[in-house]
């Protein structure tokens, strides 16, 4: 009977702890708007006055990601800083057994290093797409920006990123943001969770929750997210049609004489591929590395 319960136990701490033959590979993305604590522009860039606690704010919600990741069995974990200058997460702020993605040279942006052999991507601090009403500092890629169509879709980051893991075969574990963030990311990352960190109440202002229950909610959901994931054949459509849509016609004037590029409309960018990183390496290409001026 001691033998029978000894061997009971060692089952259930089996279960509790993953063992490393069930370890996981998980990929951060981790962007700034929608940090829990965020709610002015004055916190997004080295500019501003408050961006030194900013990135303190960024560091504990990607860290209570990690928290919730290794429980589920994450051995691998690699996060991608993926807001503005890329250059905000610290180091020495993140849990010391990460990898960490700076700088904002990268072909790939917000997803530069993800790859067939992750097994569950997170997405931590997300805003909503260029032109909605209510989303906190809503926009996609860049102010210069009003929308992209993938297939006809309307998509912000949070989509356009799905599209790329969804490329890979790897699945969305969590998406955290302002509650209109999350909500526009589960609807193309339809089995994620999520976590609402904060209330939109307009493009500007919002209502903040306190960091203690936001950081548990966020732990739980990595867990849950990264523990339920499973990876899925590769979603690879055998045409992408892309359209990007700005705010005004001087990037699309300049980006027009580029070859394979059309101009269906004076203000749109369109262009057909096979591949979704691709694409989504083109759309960074237009939005951020043609200066008209």
């Amino acid at each position: 009977m001691k033998h029978i319960l000894v061997v009971l136990t060692t089952i259930a701490a089996l279960a509790a702890f993953p063992s490393a033959q069930s370890s996981k590979k998980v990929f951060i993305s981790a962007d700034m708007e929608g940090i829990s604590g965020i709610s002015s522009p004055d916190q997004l860039s080295a500019t501003g006055g408050e961006y030194g606690r900013s990135r303190k704010m960024m560091a504990d919600d990607v860290n209570a990601a990690i928290r919730g990741a290794r429980r589920a069995g994450a051995q691998t974990i690699v996060v991608n800083d993926s807001h503005g200058s890329m250059r905000n997460l610290r180091l020495e702020d993140l849990d010391p057994q990460v990898s960490l993605i700076s700088h904002s040279f990268k072909r790939s942006g917000m997803m530069e290093g993800l790859d067939e052999t992750f097994d569950a991507v997170i997405f931590i601090g997300y805003h909503a797409k260029a032109g909605n009403p209510a989303g906190l500092f809503a926009h996609t890629g860049s102010g210069v920006v009003r929308d992209v169509r993938v297939n006809g879709v309307s998509l912000g980051e949070g989509g356009l990123n799905t599209m790329v893991a969804a490329w890979y075969g790897v699945p969305v574990a969590l998406v955290t943001g302002d509650d209109v963030a999350v909500k526009q990311v589960v609807e193309v990352a339809t089995s994620a969770k999520s976590v609402a960190v904060k209330r939109a109440i307009n493009p500007r202002a919002v209502e903040l929750r306190p960091f203690k229950a936001v950081h548990e909610e966020i732990e739980e959901a990595a867990f849950a997210g990264v523990r339920d994931a499973k990876k899925f054949q590769a979603k690879r459509p055998p045409s992408l049609k892309v359209e990007v849509q700005f705010q005004e016609i001087t990037i699309p004037e300049v980006a027009g004489n580029i070859p394979t590029m059309e101009r269906p409309a004076p203000d749109t960018i369109a262009f057909t591929t096979d591949s979704m990183p691709k694409a989504y390496t083109l759309i960074r290409l237009l939005y951020r590395y043609i200066n008209p001026d």
